[in-house]
């Protein structure tokens, strides 16, 4: 399970580096997600650019991933190809996420390295 994670100066940014999120690694995105969202910013943007490709083990390890940030931390999504986006607006979870089209325009600008 490939996740990276940036710290900016108003969010820790979250890139996925796998082209699926499967039954196959939903249980260890789960646990990545885990150890990357303890501590750090309040605000989470989770960078899905190279994601082609989520069943429903991946969405609910997203959805577990949101519930493990708890009520006081903002998690977002961005950069959702249009087979991701589909699967997120008939399950209706396009509802229940913050969806940004692309991770500069979540950040309002380009991503910069902080620490």
């Amino acid at each position: 399970m490939e996740l990276a994670h940036t710290d900016t100066a108003e969010a820790r940014v979250i890139t996925v580096g796998e082209h699926r999120i499967d039954a196959a690694i939903a249980i260890s995105f789960k646990d990545r997600m885990r150890e990357l969202t303890d501590g750090g910013p309040n605000r989470v943007i989770v960078d899905m650019t190279q994601v082609d490709f989520i069943d429903s083990s991946g969405l609910g390890a997203i959805v577990a991933a949101l519930k493990q940030v708890g009520p006081d931390k903002s998690f977002e999504l961005a950069g959702l190809s249009g087979t991701v986006q589909k699967v997120f607006k008939l399950t209706r979870m396009d509802t229940v996420f913050t969806i940004h089209p692309a991770i500069d325009i979540a950040l309002g600008g380009p991503v910069a390295d902080v620490g």
